[in-house]
């Protein structure tokens, strides 16, 4: 029977009064759970001087996922926005706004449904997955459709320390086909197999700006972990994939028309609740290439 952890866990408390000590002049930060999540206010970002911008930014590193209102600004200024932190990737599975490579848009109605609800890194199939997403919304049903986001940091620190030293040293590998690739044609997955081979990543990665250790493995693209046989690999990554379920490291985001969501795709896995069909849900995403992980 696995072990199961009952009780308050001392790295929240310590992470949950760390973050509640932080100081920021230009903006208003609300934060939203214990490790993760935090709400901006004061801010139009379609006009944000540097020193704003500055402080956005630390908010986003410190809080992992950050969460804007009301910001009726342009796809330009969309783009923008996202463009200060990096270059913008081009999707090659998920269709893009019209004229717009680099936005994704998701469309959801009664012909369309919402099949993003389970635990996620974006594009880890990728040599060099995306640093995070800015998702914004333009059309939401008036019950549901949420955004949940798990701390992967959080994921990592409330593991014990004989599983820490375990995995600490592990390669996984990750493949689109799992996902992406049922809906090619085998001629069209060959080619797209070729562009895009499998890429191997530690399964603890260190984030590149904060130096903190993040667990690297999800239930859409991860394969296998290099070097062990699979019912083991399969058994160890059902347990890890777990991790992302624990309420404690999670914050949900209620969406309205306006509002925006920009994730550190590094360190956190996103769910989107599917309970709204047939209501409308249109969101755009424009997402920034990150480094290769570590």
């Amino acid at each position: 029977m696995p072990i199961r952890h009952h009780g308050p866990r001392p790295f929240l408390r310590h992470e949950r009064e760390r973050l509640a000590a932080l100081q920021f002049e230009k903006i208003g930060v609300t934060p939203q759970a214990a490790t993760i999540g935090a709400e901006i206010s004061g801010v139009d970002l379609g006009h944000l001087d540097d020193a704003t911008f500055a402080e956005i930014e630390r908010a986003f590193a410190e809080y992992k996922v950050i969460f804007f209102r009301d910001q009726d600004i342009t796809t330009e200024q969309h783009l923008d926005f996202a463009r200060r932190f990096g270059e913008l990737e081009e999707h090659p599975f998920l269709p893009s706004k019209d004229g717009y490579e680099n936005i994704v848009q998701f469309a959801k109605d009664e012909q369309v449904i919402g099949v993003e609800n389970v635990w996620h890194h974006d594009v880890t199939w990728r040599l060099q997955p995306s640093l995070g997403s800015v998702l914004r919304a333009l059309d939401v049903p008036s019950v549901g459709g949420d955004t949940l986001f798990s701390d992967m940091v959080a994921a990592y620190e409330c593991l014990a320390p004989e599983m820490k030293e375990r995995i600490d040293d592990l390669v996984a590998v990750h493949d689109f086909t799992y996902s992406f690739g049922h809906a090619l044609s085998p001629e069209e997955l060959a080619k797209k197999q070729q562009e895009f081979p499998p890429a191997r990543h530690p399964v603890v990665r260190t984030h590149p700006t904060t130096g903190r250790r993040c667990l690297y493995v999800n239930a859409i693209f991860t394969s296998h972990i290099e070097g062990m046989p699979r019912d083991e690999s399969d058994e160890l990554l059902e347990l890890l994939y777990r991790q992302a379920d624990v309420p404690e490291f999670q914050c949900r985001f209620h969406w309205q028309k306006n509002s925006l969501a920009f994730w550190d795709n590094r360190a956190v896995q996103h769910y989107a609740a599917s309970d709204y069909d047939p209501q409308v849900r249109v969101m755009e995403r424009v997402t920034i290439i990150g480094d290769e992980p570590r």
